[in-house]
């Protein structure tokens, strides 16, 4: 089905991110993977080629685009291309309307000209050992003492945690206000009582770095708060829709790429004296997922021009991460149970794909918490 999301723009920008994905990233991945981290250097080279900061305005070094097109273009790219140790998406989709639309003048001049280089990498950290989905029930404390905020507590989960300069950390500024006491603080790699704990061993995304961090009496400037103090909350459920929406993309793109590797096989391998496909439960199977994302394409295009016009909605946005996510495991292992004994080496791109794909549903917001929101607006 034709699709017509895209301009003649964003496929010139599709050509620059395959091509720079070709060059500096598919040729090393296997080794990131083995590291359990992505080279450094690729976030500087990422900042160069303009695949950082699309949307941050020039002055800062951003590429100006107001337009989340760009920003699904290269998250189709990296899943496309199997560089799923990349943080670029948390990083642009993520992060950036956090230090482009809660920060002061002085805020953006410090931090966007190394956020849109690559020169400073991007964490936001949310979870903690005990609160993930429950925002409100996080422990790290902001308390404020002068011109600063002593932060105490641990974060888990982190994405980019290693390689972190910059992460957006989500305290309580006033703890016995729950929901309404929570402040978003910026903290800078080498401040004094911030540490990094272990990389955390993981099903897949084996070359993202996910870490833990720890904060203890850690003295962050005050004019390191972002946004409004005790307004952190909302800060955060403002943004959420965009993070869901990246997440819904990854989705349909590793859906779109698991059917297209599940295809060639299916006209190639051959059983009992004929492709695999040709068999009639092989090629409903196939028809069934073709159907089904297409359709998930389909409100996903619808999403990212609901979201450029300012319209996109939290409940709609949930359906999209819920249902795109569920769909990208269920897409997973039809398609390796229809490479059979091979889809279950390492080698085959769908057994990696399999693996990369698990945290979908939960990351982000899980799929009951989606049904939740939409449950609510359903007025239940």
């Amino acid at each position: 089905m034709e699709q017509h999301l895209y301009e003649p723009v964003h496929e010139e920008f599709r050509d620059l991110c395959r091509e720079f994905l070709a060059r500096e990233a598919v040729p090393h991945h296997a080794q990131w993977e083995a590291d359990g981290i992505v080279d450094r250097a690729v976030w500087r080279k990422a900042g160069a080629a303009g695949l950082l900061g699309m949307d941050v305005d020039p002055e800062y070094g951003g590429g100006g685009q107001r337009d989340f097109r760009f920003n699904a273009v290269l998250v189709e790219e990296v899943v496309s291309a199997g560089c799923s140790g990349l943080g670029f998406g948390l990083h642009n989709d993520v992060v950036a309307p956090y230090l482009t639309d809660l920060t002061t003048e002085d805020q953006r001049k410090r931090w966007l000209p190394g956020f849109c280089s690559g020169e400073l990498v991007t964490a936001i950290a949310m979870s903690e050992p005990g609160a993930g989905s429950d925002l409100a029930g996080i422990r790290t404390t902001a308390v404020r003492d002068g011109d600063t905020y002593v932060l105490n507590g641990q974060k888990t989960f982190i994405t980019n945690g290693e390689l972190a300069d910059l992460v957006v950390v989500v305290a309580k500024t006033a703890p016995d206000q729950g929901a309404h006491g929570v402040s978003l603080v910026v903290v800078e790699a080498g401040t004094p009582g911030f540490g990094r704990g272990r990389r955390l061993a993981k099903v897949g995304l084996k070359a993202n770095d996910t870490a833990e961090l720890f904060f203890d009496d850690c003295r962050v400037p005050a004019d390191h708060l972002i946004g409004t103090e005790n307004h952190g909350f909302y800060h955060l459920m403002g943004n959420l829709p965009r993070e869901r929406l990246s997440i819904a993309v990854a989705a349909v793109a590793a859906c779109e790429k698991l059917l297209a590797l599940t295809l060639d096989h299916a006209r190639s391998r051959e059983a009992f004296g004929r492709p695999i496909g040709k068999f009639q439960h092989n090629r409903f199977l196939l028809a069934e997922l073709d159907t089904e994302v297409t359709i998930a394409r389909t409100f996903v295009n619808h999403c990212v021009a609901e979201f450029n016009a300012g319209r996109l909605s939290v409940t709609d946005a949930a359906k999209a991460k819920w249902w795109t996510t569920e769909l990208q495991n269920k897409v997973a292992d039809r398609c390796l149970q229809l490479h059979g004994g091979y889809g279950f080496m390492l080698e085959y791109p769908v057994a990696k794909a399999w693996l990369d794909g698990r945290v979908q549903t939960i990351y982000g917001g899980t799929t009951e918490i989606m049904k939740e929101i939409i449950g609510r607006g359903l007025g239940l």
